[in-house]
């Protein structure tokens, strides 16, 4: 190796070496960074927020809502405070607004039972309020309260060739009660439910439902059927046993839960059922045996025709057997019976 290369060789090495040194001098008289600790919040009273997600709509229970500490210049008026507030007056309340998990609930995002709105804000999407009057024989004598479900039953007579056929049938099920007469919520006297009669019952139904309770009430006697507590269970299993209620795979247990409380809530529009007189009394027809009183189904097929028609068609809309009748050359139809 040549004289010039070694002394360049030498001069690097003497650079490195001085360079580490004042590396390591500036780390050793740095002092060690200290974490500042963060200024601890002071904490407030405990005020009420949502123990999870609280859709418009919520009837609020015991399990829905709980108390938690909080910020202590975060603590506004409108917010319900343990101590100053009766979470027993709570419960039945309705959510006015969404309120989200862990969110404090403030006393505007509530509606209670008699405030303006309240039965609005029970409702579930698409479902309407319907009133039926009832009395203390078609009311179940008064056993039935706000947030029941009930079927209901009509009964009505069918006049044929003068006399009556007496019927019953299941028209609907499944119907949650809203109200009786213009209460909410059960009244309560010393921890007892209060069993009182009512006249009228507001009931959850779909637009469709509440079209069909508007006839029926025109054409006999409503009455009220309440519906055991098992029913709607034995009922939900059945259905997902036949496949009429799918829960998608891979659902959460929150949307499994959801699904299901819809189905079991859901209005039944089918009759399941009827009895006629002939069920109940040997002495009641079981059956029509002839053509209900009123107009006749030749009648009512000429009425609905132009005027025209009615004339012209009249010899072959009439009912019942016809003699054709020839003299000469002419036939004439004779409907038997007539005149």
């Amino acid at each position: 190796m040549d004289r010039k290369k070694l002394l360049l060789l030498l001069g690097a090495l003497i650079v490195a070496i001085g360079t580490a040194f004042a590396a390591r001098s500036m780390l050793m008289g740095t002092g060690t960074p200290q974490a500042i600790a963060a200024a601890k919040v002071p904490l407030g009273d405990k005020v009420l927020v949502a123990n999870r997600a609280l859709p418009v709509g919520t009837i609020i229970t015991a399990d829905a809502l709980g108390f938690q500490p909080w910020p202590k210049d975060l603590v506004q008026d409108a917010y319900f405070v343990e101590g100053t507030a009766d979470m027993a007056k709570l419960l039945g309340t309705v959510v006015r607004h969404p309120i989200t998990a862990g969110e404090p609930v403030t006393q505007g995002s509530l509606v209670s039972p008699g405030d303006r709105g309240f039965l609005a804000a029970a409702l579930g999407p698409g479902l309407r309020a319907v009133t039926i009057a009832v009395s203390a024989r078609t009311g179940v004598a008064g056993f039935v309260f706000p947030g029941d479900h009930i079927d209901l039953v009509l009964t009505q007579a069918i006049k044929a060739e003068g006399s009556q056929l007496k019927t019953s049938e299941t028209i609907l099920q499944n119907l949650r009660v809203l109200a009786t007469d213009q209460t909410t919520d059960q009244e309560t006297i010393e921890g007892k439910t209060r069993v009182r009669a009512f006249s009228t019952v507001t009931v959850e139904v779909t637009p469709k439902i509440a079209e069909k309770i508007a006839v029926a009430q025109t054409i006999g006697t409503i009455s009220l059927s309440l519906r055991a507590l098992a029913d709607n269970s034995s009922e939900l299993e059945q259905a997902i046993a036949s496949g009429a209620i799918k829960v998608p795979a891979g659902a959460s247990k929150a949307e499994e839960e959801k699904i299901l409380k819809q189905a079991m809530s859901k209005p039944i529009e089918s009759s399941v059922s009827f009895t006629t007189g002939g069920d109940v009394s040997r002495f009641q027809r079981k059956k029509m045996s002839g053509p209900v009183d009123g107009p006749s189904a030749a009648a009512r097929i000429a009425a609905a025709l132009p005027a025209a028609l009615p004339r012209a068609l009249g010899p072959y809309i009439q009912m019942g057997p016809v003699v054709r009748v020839t003299r000469g050359k002419e036939t004439e139809t004779v409907h038997v019976g007539s005149k």
